[in-house]
Protein backbone atom coordinates (compact mmCIF):
# COMPACT_ATOMS: atom_id res chain seq x y z
CA UNK A 1 0.00 0.00 0.00
CA UNK A 2 1.52 3.56 -1.23
CA UNK A 3 1.78 6.21 1.58
CA UNK A 4 0.14 10.10 1.07
CA UNK A 5 2.86 11.99 -0.08
CA UNK A 6 2.63 14.10 2.87
CA UNK A 7 2.39 10.58 5.43
CA UNK A 8 5.46 8.35 6.59
CA UNK A 9 5.74 5.30 8.04
CA UNK A 10 6.18 4.99 11.48
CA UNK A 11 9.30 3.58 13.41
CA UNK A 12 7.38 1.24 16.00
CA UNK A 13 4.91 -0.49 13.56
CA UNK A 14 7.18 -3.73 12.39
CA UNK A 15 7.38 -7.38 12.47
CA UNK A 16 9.91 -9.84 12.81
CA UNK A 17 10.28 -13.66 11.32
CA UNK A 18 12.41 -16.15 11.42
CA UNK A 19 11.76 -19.29 8.74
CA UNK A 20 7.94 -18.11 8.66
CA UNK A 21 7.36 -17.75 12.10
CA UNK A 22 6.63 -14.33 13.91
CA UNK A 23 9.41 -13.54 16.85
CA UNK A 24 7.26 -12.36 19.71
CA UNK A 25 7.66 -9.14 22.09
CA UNK A 26 10.23 -7.28 20.14
CA UNK A 27 10.97 -3.96 21.30
CA UNK A 28 13.71 -3.15 18.65
CA UNK A 29 15.61 -3.79 15.47
CA UNK A 30 18.77 -2.06 14.22
CA UNK A 31 21.37 -2.98 10.88
CA UNK A 32 18.87 -2.82 8.39
CA UNK A 33 21.39 -1.78 5.68
CA UNK A 34 21.82 -2.78 2.27
CA UNK A 35 25.68 -2.43 0.93
CA UNK A 36 27.85 -3.23 -2.12
CA UNK A 37 31.68 -2.79 -1.73
CA UNK A 38 33.65 0.05 -3.62
CA UNK A 39 35.80 -1.15 -6.58
CA UNK A 40 38.73 1.98 -7.08
CA UNK A 41 40.66 2.03 -10.03
CA UNK A 42 43.23 4.34 -10.12
CA UNK A 43 45.26 5.10 -13.71
CA UNK A 44 47.05 7.35 -15.46
CA UNK A 45 45.29 9.40 -18.40
CA UNK A 46 47.54 9.09 -21.86
CA UNK A 47 48.34 12.78 -20.70
CA UNK A 48 49.69 11.61 -17.60
CA UNK A 49 46.94 13.00 -15.26
CA UNK A 50 46.74 10.53 -12.47
CA UNK A 51 42.64 9.68 -12.05
CA UNK A 52 40.54 7.58 -9.01
CA UNK A 53 37.56 6.39 -10.34
CA UNK A 54 34.65 4.60 -8.36
CA UNK A 55 33.03 1.38 -9.17
CA UNK A 56 30.76 -0.98 -8.11
CA UNK A 57 31.61 -4.11 -6.27
CA UNK A 58 29.72 -7.28 -5.21
CA UNK A 59 27.42 -6.75 -2.34
CA UNK A 60 28.36 -7.20 1.49
CA UNK A 61 26.91 -9.54 3.78
CA UNK A 62 25.67 -8.11 6.42
CA UNK A 63 23.53 -8.43 10.22
CA UNK A 64 20.82 -7.15 11.96
CA UNK A 65 20.61 -6.44 15.81
CA UNK A 66 17.18 -8.10 17.47
CA UNK A 67 16.11 -6.85 21.18
CA UNK A 68 13.08 -8.56 22.29
CA UNK A 69 11.63 -8.63 25.79
CA UNK A 70 12.81 -12.16 27.87
CA UNK A 71 10.57 -14.89 28.10
CA UNK A 72 11.15 -18.18 28.67
CA UNK A 73 11.52 -19.51 24.79
CA UNK A 74 14.52 -20.99 24.45
CA UNK A 75 14.50 -20.60 20.45
CA UNK A 76 16.90 -17.92 20.48
CA UNK A 77 19.34 -19.81 22.49
CA UNK A 78 18.90 -23.07 20.74
CA UNK A 79 19.56 -21.75 17.89
CA UNK A 80 23.00 -20.71 18.72
CA UNK A 81 23.58 -24.03 20.07
CA UNK A 82 22.49 -25.40 16.87
CA UNK A 83 25.18 -22.77 15.55
CA UNK A 84 28.27 -23.73 18.26
CA UNK A 85 27.82 -27.06 17.58
CA UNK A 86 28.56 -26.48 13.85
CA UNK A 87 25.14 -27.76 12.58
CA UNK A 88 25.44 -25.60 9.63
CA UNK A 89 22.42 -26.82 7.50
CA UNK A 90 20.22 -26.77 11.18
CA UNK A 91 21.70 -23.07 11.72
CA UNK A 92 20.87 -21.99 8.51
CA UNK A 93 17.43 -20.01 8.33
CA UNK A 94 15.47 -17.26 6.81
CA UNK A 95 14.32 -14.07 8.16
CA UNK A 96 12.42 -10.74 7.22
CA UNK A 97 11.53 -7.69 8.86
CA UNK A 98 7.98 -5.81 7.58
CA UNK A 99 7.85 -2.08 8.08
CA UNK A 100 4.12 -1.39 8.64
CA UNK A 101 1.92 1.08 8.30
CA UNK A 102 -0.67 3.19 10.63
CA UNK A 103 -2.97 0.78 9.45
CA UNK A 104 -0.76 -2.62 10.65
CA UNK A 105 -0.58 -2.78 6.45
CA UNK A 106 3.21 -3.72 5.40
CA UNK A 107 5.03 -0.79 3.45
CA UNK A 108 8.27 -2.31 3.10
CA UNK A 109 9.89 -5.88 4.17
CA UNK A 110 13.70 -6.89 4.17
CA UNK A 111 14.22 -10.41 3.57
CA UNK A 112 17.50 -12.14 4.47
CA UNK A 113 18.56 -15.82 3.37
CA UNK A 114 21.13 -17.92 4.98
CA UNK A 115 21.01 -16.36 8.19
CA UNK A 116 22.34 -17.77 11.35
CA UNK A 117 22.79 -16.42 14.99
CA UNK A 118 26.09 -14.73 15.99
CA UNK A 119 25.50 -14.17 19.65
CA UNK A 120 22.78 -13.73 22.14
CA UNK A 121 22.91 -11.78 25.36
CA UNK A 122 20.55 -10.53 28.37
CA UNK A 123 20.53 -7.07 29.61
CA UNK A 124 21.83 -6.23 32.90
CA UNK A 125 20.09 -6.96 35.39
CA UNK A 126 20.12 -5.04 38.62
CA UNK A 127 18.13 -5.65 41.99
CA UNK A 128 15.82 -2.76 42.73
CA UNK A 129 15.33 -1.88 39.00
CA UNK A 130 12.20 -0.60 37.17
CA UNK A 131 13.00 -2.43 33.70
CA UNK A 132 11.74 -5.23 31.87
CA UNK A 133 14.51 -7.70 31.55
CA UNK A 134 15.35 -7.74 27.42
CA UNK A 135 17.60 -10.40 25.14
CA UNK A 136 19.27 -9.44 22.09
CA UNK A 137 20.49 -11.61 19.78
CA UNK A 138 22.10 -10.99 16.27
CA UNK A 139 21.70 -12.48 13.31
CA UNK A 140 24.05 -12.85 10.69
CA UNK A 141 22.87 -13.09 6.62
CA UNK A 142 24.53 -13.86 3.53
CA UNK A 143 22.09 -11.99 0.98
CA UNK A 144 19.24 -9.36 1.76
CA UNK A 145 16.32 -8.30 -0.32
CA UNK A 146 13.93 -5.29 0.02
CA UNK A 147 10.56 -5.53 -0.96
Amino acid sequence: MALEDFDNAPAYGFTVTVDGIEVPRVIEVSGLKSEVDKIELKQQTQDGKYVVRQLMGRAKPGEITVTRGLTDSKTVTDWLKTVMEGDVAGARKTASVALLDYKGETVKTYNFDNCWVRSVEVNSLKAGATEQATEKFVICYDESKVE
